[in-house]
């Protein structure tokens, strides 16, 4: 296959068309090493690269948590693709499927009909979306937590939902209000649960009629453990803390319905609940079943350890719609993890350079660094090349280490600059979910009027 690649590479004599479908951490981290490294082709040229994605951002979702409990702007944990790659073409909407044998895509952007874009060498970076289940009631009160609207929205939800409860008479309405459930005890659901559950308790001082012991969370996990990645200890660790902090773990135990709110778990349990956010795992984005691209069994791209896509020429792919190989772990693939989409996107630009140049390909090799994790403010749990740490310490961890993966100079100072602030003023606690719905007073108006 690797002679097969080499025998179709080409010198950068002629316009070739580099196209990247998906501008998350795979797709903006190659073509930022891409426009480094083809800047003279790309001044000439002899090479275009584009990108299309539905967002003209790319989402740093480690921060997401922060953002949701507002330590950190919405703005802040993105960061701009045309700023970025001023070098690169981005167009805003969807892939709906790719040919590859004809090397075209069905291209529908936000507006208008759909066409088709030609390219030379395809970058296979659509990310993936939530794994959900066929719950009954799922789609009524469940919420997501992968992207910026997500985040924001389930933020005003918990404020809006304590002002309500404050306002009711109804103990029915104030206990359902009062009650949130987080499906999933990985790194998104965990450290979603923790930031929010902290930025409540926070909240309840302002109200008169509700204390931290009146708000009731929930996490529910089909599995016996917590936070896996960062290892048993720690993850014990992680659980009791939890439930020091008064949050309901639930282990071996699984969503069994959520029909009008009312919350029914597999170990007998029911309640009702206002809220419940699903992140129990993801799948591959939709478009890699629209398209002639080999899958393997889990219905991700079957890729080599070169970031290829097996006997494919001219095709990359890398992140979670991809199965890479693990040549460290032979046997295991590379987990669906910031970590290695960042990684891999350097070792598949430079194959992608590698491959217009006939060259040979490299493999993708990484040593793993560790996992870490923020619990609320001040606390955390981290495991790093084997040093393992709780508290406060893991907690400055985590913020160091996701300061330096984030894009851009710019990013950082923004970062750096709402975190000082946070040190001087207290955090905001106002529910805007007015902005979700922003023509609602105006219809209101007109109602008014013609009445």
């Amino acid at each position: 296959m690797l002679s097969q690649a080499l025998h179709e590479g080409w010198g950068l004599r002629m316009n070739k068309h580099i196209l990247i479908v998906g501008g998350g951490y795979v797709g903006l981290y190659t073509a930022l090493r891409l426009q480094r490294k083809l800047h003279r082709e790309l001044r000439a040229g002899e090479v275009r690269i584009t990108i299309i994605d539905p967002q003209s951002y790319m989402t740093y979702q480690p921060f997401l948590p922060e953002a949701a409990a507002g330590n950190l702007s919405p703005r802040h944990v993105v960061a701009p693709l045309r700023r970025i790659l001023s070098k690169v073409r981005i167009l805003n909407g969807t892939v709906t499927k790719i040919d590859h044998s004809a090397r075209t895509v069905t291209f529908q952007p936000a507006e208008g009909s759909a066409r088709q874009v030609a390219y030379d060498v395809i970058v296979m970076a659509a990310g993936s979306i939530s794994r959900t289940l066929p719950i009954p009631g799922l789609t009524d009160i469940g919420i997501g937590f992968k992207t910026v609207g997500e985040a924001i929205a389930l933020r005003n939800r918990v404020l809006h939902l304590l002002d309500v409860a404050e306002s009711t008479d109804d103990p029915e309405v104030r206990r359902r209000a009062l009650t949130f459930v987080v499906v999933g005890a990985g790194f998104a659901g965990v450290e979603a649960l923790a930031e929010l559950e902290d930025m409540a308790k926070h909240s309840t001082r302002y109200y008169r009629n509700i204390t931290s012991s009146d708000v009731r969370w929930v996490l529910v996990e089909a599995t016996n453990r917590v936070l896996p990645e960062v290892g048993p200890e720690m993850g014990r660790w992680t659980l009791e803390q939890l439930r020091e902090r008064g949050i309901e773990v639930k282990l071996e135990t699984r969503l069994n319905s959520c029909e009008g709110g009312h919350v029914m778990l597999s170990d007998g349990s029911e309640f009702d609940a206002e809220t419940l956010v699903w992140t129990a795992g993801v799948k591959p984005s939709p478009v890699v079943n629209d398209s002639d691209l080999p899958l393997d069994e889990r219905g991700r791209i079957k890729a080599t350890a070169m970031l290829s896509v097996v006997g494919t020429p001219g095709a990359f792919a890398a992140g979670d719609a991809a199965g890479v190989p693990d040549v460290t772990n032979p046997g295991q693939y590379c987990a669906p993890n910031a970590q290695h989409a960042v990684r891999q996107a350097k070792v598949l630009a430079d194959n992608v350079v590698r491959y217009l140049r006939g060259q040979e390909l490299a493999e993708y090799r990484h040593k793993y660094v560790g996992s870490v994790a923020g619990l609320g403010l001040h606390q955390g749990v981290a495991n790093v090349y084997g040093l393992k740490l709780r508290g406060f310490p893991a907690w400055f961890m985590h913020r160091t280490y996701h300061l330096s993966r984030v894009p851009t100079l710019n990013r950082k100072v923004r970062v750096v600059v709402d975190w000082t602030l946070a040190l001087f003023f207290k955090r905001e606690t106002i529910s805007l979910g007015e902005m979700e719905h922003p023509r609602e007073g105006f219809r209101a108006a007109v109602a008014t009027t013609r009445r």
